[in-house]
């Protein structure tokens, strides 16, 4: 045992290792939703945005809202969100708007082309949802399980955030 490792029982040893494959899982989870969302695009060939584009162009939905805003309410979750944005705005999947108010500030909404891309993961993940359910993968009572999991999980590493450092 080195130096740095707590002294655990068993017990303690146990949760800590279902909450390291909690976090594996987690990872490899939004990489194989970001290999379907490539895949799915491959075969309608939208082939110009990745998959991170994507998702942001399906988070963002009808709303209006800043770069900051993203990921304040938790619609991108990645570090280049500018990149990505500009990017949008220069395919046509997005309108970009200085504010009347802040100048420096920019608002984006979907286009038409952005709101066809969106239309094309809500018919995705409803089918995903819809094949879950038939299967018996998931159902109703599991899923919300699974939501009320993570969303503690959520707020737990928020608060780790905030508070502690």
């Amino acid at each position: 045992m080195s130096l740095h490792e707590p002294l655990l029982d068993g017990a303690q040893k146990a949760f800590l290792g279902c909450y390291l494959e909690n976090l594996s899982l987690i990872e490899r989870l939004h990489r194989l939703l970001l290999d379907v969302v490539k895949d799915e695009f491959e075969r309608l060939r939208i082939l110009e945005i990745n998959a991170v584009q994507a998702l942001l162009v399906f988070n963002i939905g009808e709303n209006e809202v800043t770069a900051g805003e993203l990921k304040s309410r938790g619609y991108y979750q990645g570090s280049n969100v500018s990149y990505n944005l500009k990017k949008l705005v220069e395919l046509g999947y997005m309108h970009h708007q200085r504010s009347e108010i802040d100048r420096r500030s920019v608002r984006v909404r979907l286009t038409e082309k952005g709101r066809k891309v969106r239309s094309a993961l809500t018919e995705l993940f409803a089918k995903h949802a819809e094949t879950l359910e038939k299967r018996g993968v998931l159902g109703t009572e599991g899923i919300d399980d699974i939501n009320r999991s993570l969303k503690r999980m959520e707020r737990f590493w928020t608060e780790q955030i905030r508070y502690i450092y």
